[in-house]
């Protein structure tokens, strides 16, 4: 199998929504159609699937105001159950969230591009996903607006997510096969993601490490996640393998491969072994070195193409900020060697 390996070098540009495509109307009366995919649903869940921009909550408070109907009937409990082939209308009253599932133009790194997928080279600071606190300005915004097929994805396509703070490489599909498909392979672990991080303080032992460590919402302070006790608290079991690239006395450069995809599993595992990630105050890192978010850099993604099944891997240099930091702290990077 034919193996693509690119090297990021700038954008490639897609076609942008009209602007008229981005008014949202104050109520809008949205048909619903129930596929095979929502056979045997509750309805609540099934209309997460139809009606992605809205939360579940939200969704059922509309459910109990009898704002939803199926098959000519008003609804008013969640728990129904949907069959294929059902039809439907939901009224939909403008919230944060369906607010938030609008076309923002934004510059996007987009690295690689076909009619399935695409990959991204996300920025520090560039939230992922709509929440509370950035309900606009996200990558989600931004894919709404490059790609007019991304309103007809659930999250526009996004499978898998970075920290605002962590730069680097993303996969996006552009069809729901598509998105099913690497859903799958990195719910199978065939999808590899490998980082680079700063950790702080020297590396003490061996220069190949694992960690594994379940990893839940940390006991003591809510905000953060920690490495936990399965039998004590509720986590989900995590697996990293770190190697040591650079030591210096103040910090080390560490080659970071997930094998599975916990919330701020690399920096809480590194945290764990005492290096927690330059600039990362969550988890007690410090020396920051010119570094104002965490040392932390997606550099590579490789995976099979859902489609066509070429095999392909995508590379980014580190950012300006990260790059600066491996200079004034003397840790060489040598992207060649790994």
């Amino acid at each position: 199998m034919k193996k693509t390996e690119l090297i990021i070098s700038g954008p490639l540009s897609l076609d942008a929504l009209d602007e008229d495509a981005q008014v949202e109307p104050q109520v809008e009366q949205r048909l619903l159609a129930f596929g095979s995919a929502q056979h045997g649903m509750r309805l609540d869940r099934a209309l997460v699937d139809l009606v992605p921009e809205f939360s579940r909550n939200y969704l059922q408070q509309l459910i109990e105001a009898g704002s939803v109907l199926v098959n000519g009937q008003v609804l008013y409990k969640a728990s129904h159950k949907v069959r294929v082939s059902d039809s439907g209308l939901i009224e939909l009253r403008p919230t944060p969230q369906s607010q938030a599932f609008k076309a923002e133009a934004m510059v996007l790194n987009v690295v690689y591009l076909d009619a399935h997928l695409l990959v991204i080279n996300k920025p520090a600071g560039l939230v992922v996903h709509p929440a509370p606190g950035n309900w606009s300005g996200t990558l989600m915004n931004g894919l709404l607006a490059h790609d007019p097929q991304a309103f007809d994805l659930p999250r526009a396509g996004i499978v898998h997510r970075l920290d605002k703070d962590t730069s680097g490489l993303m996969v996006v599909a552009r069809t729901r096969a598509v998105m099913d498909a690497l859903v799958k392979a990195i719910a199978a672990r065939e999808v590899k993601r490998q980082y680079l991080a700063i950790g702080q303080g020297a590396w003490l032992g061996a220069s190949r490490r694992e960690v594994d460590a379940a990893i839940g919402r940390d006991p003591a302070n809510r905000l953060r996640m920690a490495a936990v006790d399965l039998s004590l608290h509720p986590g989900k079991l995590a697996r990293t393998d770190f190697e040591l690239l650079a030591n210096a006395a103040q910090a080390c450069l560490v080659h970071c491969t997930l094998h599975t995809g916990r919330t701020h599993q690399i920096r809480v595992h590194m945290a764990q072994l005492r290096h927690p990630l330059l600039g990362d105050a969550l988890y007690g890192g410090g020396l920051a070195f010119g570094m104002a978010r965490q040392a932390l850099h997606a550099y590579r993604l490789a995976f099979s193409h859902p489609v066509t099944q070429q095999a392909l891997s995508f590379a980014a240099p580190v950012p300006p900020d990260f790059s600066l930091a491996l200079s004034s702290l003397g840790l060489k990077y040598n992207p060649g060697n790994i």
